[in-house]
């Protein structure tokens, strides 16, 4: 039997999460339900009131907002992005929250770049969708992992 509070522990955002380009984000892969996002990462997240599609924010503390989001088309995940830049996250390569973004092209080589506004975003396409390496400041600022059809900019 596992302890109340360890069992809130387990369900929650990972602290050093893992994104595999074009394949899963902090151990979950597009297409996943509601249902599947919150037993892995749990309930207590905050829903978004202005965005287009259903939007779930996961932070590590409340009202701070470092963490991630997730976003659903008619009840499955179709996006995956970071929230303000969560130290311990990496891509599978060792790309890391807070690495320059040279590094991004020393391991992934030149990628097409989307402008978003104050950040920009090196994009990795893939068959079922595409990853993104959000850039700020000349450092990657945190990831994405996006369905075709889905914002790449948030």
């Amino acid at each position: 039997m596992i302890p109340a509070a360890l069992a809130a522990v387990a369900l929650a955002l990972p602290a050093h999460a893992t994104v595999v380009p074009g394949k899963s984000f902090a151990g979950l892969r597009l297409g996943a339900t509601s249902r599947q996002v919150a037993g892995a990462w749990g309930t207590r997240y905050g829903v978004c009131r202005g965005c287009a599609r259903p939007t779930w924010f996961y932070t590590y503390r409340p009202f701070r907002p470092q963490g991630a989001a997730v976003v659903f088309r008619a009840g499955v995940a179709v996006g995956f992005y970071t929230l303000r830049a969560p130290a311990g996250w990496h891509t599978d390569r060792g790309l890391a929250v807070g690495d320059p973004q040279e590094k991004a092209t020393a391991i992934y080589g030149v990628l097409p770049r989307a402008e978003c506004g104050t950040y920009s975003a090196l994009v990795l396409r893939g068959k079922r969708g595409e990853t993104q390496l959000y850039v700020y400041g000349g450092k990657i600022w945190g990831f994405g992992l996006s369905s075709a059809g889905v914002p790449r900019c948030y």
